[in-house]
């Protein structure tokens, strides 16, 4: 078997660094690296892996990396628009999307649009604009393996029978930090509590949204898309020790399910080497260890974001990007200290509501559009709180 070759995109976030962390452990080659701004780190994933192309966000910080890599032949290149290219070019069999927000949608478009492997990770991309990304692959022939490990799970539960014999899909969530608390104890929590998520390890907008469930708003829009499961049939399931990752229920009440420990880099791997099941990166899973498996029932009234994501992909059109855009915003003020953490609803709830027009907008370029829309309405939204 030949070595396998991937590109990584979001290079120096938390799940590109799982996946380079990945490549290492089970030598796979990298040809292509997309990253933001940080150069320094750039420079030393360029040197060790030795890709043929690095993309950087901006110019000026190719511009920068190319001075610092010049005794190398790795080529640097600076600009979105340079990443379609890269992508197109490059001898990776399967690329996986890491970009962080709905900056990664193009991203995942291009690499489509390439008929490479998809290993998603920027499930904002199917938030945005679902639709547009299924069909692109449909039309391509492409392949999206999901790296979420949800969906992960979801995707293997899903071979123990057909399509037309699923009855639900189970989607399990930690809960977060905060999963105990009341509705009057939410309006003090701290940014630093927010960020301590008790199981998994990852960047600070994605933490911040399993605080407030809104993260698993995002995976039942995703779901919808990935798997053609209708919002109705996915449920949601409290699952604190995070080791059952999501289970289908087929119709013969039989549920099926896929269990390891809390650990990205399995969902990444099993994207790069599908079909085949290689040994593992990660620990192995000792059940006696963990003891007990518990379950509950999301809490809907301190967490209403939850809800809200189910009228989103209900309502359709560009509303799960009104949804995705007004959060983004919140959750960056709120790490910048500008917002309570119970803020951020308030916040995604008014921007929803003002802009229900966007359930009308199926196109690419109206769902952008209202993309902005929904920023600026939702940063208008934060200033009339800090005001």
């Amino acid at each position: 078997m030949s070595e396998k070759i991937i590109g990584v995109l979001g290079a120096t976030g938390s799940v590109g660094t799982q996946a380079l962390d990945v490549a290492r452990e089970r030598g796979y080659k990298v040809d292509l690296l997309f990253g933001n701004k940080n150069i320094t780190k750039m420079e030393s994933l360029a040197r060790e892996f030795s890709p043929a192309r690095v993309v950087m966000a901006s110019e000026a910080a190719a511009s920068s990396l190319r001075l610092a890599l010049k005794d190398t032949a790795t080529k640097v290149l600076g600009g979105r628009d340079a990443l379609g290219e890269a992508i197109a070019l490059s001898s990776a069999e399967t690329v996986v999307n890491a970009v962080s927000g709905s900056d990664g949608l193009l991203p995942t478009l291009e690499v489509i649009e390439s008929g490479k492997r998809l290993a998603l990770a920027n499930k904002e991309s199917l938030v945005v604009a679902g639709d547009i990304v299924m069909e692109s692959a449909r039309q391509r022939g492409a392949q999206i393996l999901p790296v979420d490990s949800e969906h992960c799970a979801i995707f293997q539960s899903m071979m123990s029978g057909s399509h037309g014999e699923i009855k639900s899909i189970i989607l399990t969530a930690s809960g977060g930090p905060f999963r105990d608390k009341s509705i009057e104890e939410l309006e003090s929590v701290t940014l630093e509590d927010t960020l301590a998520h008790p199981t998994w390890s990852m960047g600070q907008r994605i933490t911040v949204d399993s605080a407030t469930l809104m993260n698993k708003g995002f995976e039942i829009i995703e779901a919808v898309h990935l798997f053609g499961i209708p919002e109705d049939a996915i449920k949601v399931v409290v699952h604190r020790e995070s080791i059952l990752h999501s289970a289908v229920e087929y119709i013969d009440n039989s549920i099926i399910a896929e269990m390891s420990v809390p650990d990205m880099r399995m969902c990444v791997q099993y994207a790069v080497d599908f079909p085949e099941r290689k040994s593992g990166v990660a620990a192995p899973l000792d059940l006696a260890a963990i003891g007990r498996l518990s379950f509950e029932e999301p809490r809907l009234d301190a967490f209403p974001l939850l809800s809200l994501a189910r009228c989103a992909i209900f309502e359709g059109g560009a509303m799960p990007a009104v949804l995705n855009a007004a959060d983004e915003v919140a959750v960056a003020a709120f790490l910048r200290g500008e917002l309570r953490f119970a803020d951020i609803a308030r916040v995604v709830e008014s921007t929803y509501l003002k802009l229900g027009e966007a359930a009308e907008i199926t196109d690419l370029g109206g769902i952008l559009s209202m993309d902005l829309e929904a920023r600026a309405a939702a940063k208008e939204a934060v200033k009339a709180i800090i005001a």
